[in-house]
């Protein structure tokens, strides 16, 4: 079974990004995307959303 895991930003830097996923790939997890929800007024994201996947039992 594939589970995945969600995890939101609202701090959106490259250290931040870096942190989440060196963190949650020591954690059994496979770093499976990334999306941005962006303000309109500003070309910096104001959210971002990290996905990662990993094989499990559903019992997580």
């Amino acid at each position: 079974m594939l589970l995945y895991k969600v995890t939101e930003l609202s701090t959106v830097t490259d250290e931040e990004i870096e942190t989440v996923i060196n963190s949650t790939v020591k954690e059994g997890w496979n770093l499976d995307g990334m999306q941005f929800a962006m303000k309109d007024s500003s070309k910096r994201p104001a959210m971002a959303f990290i996905l990662f996947t990993k094989e499990g039992s559903g019992d997580e």
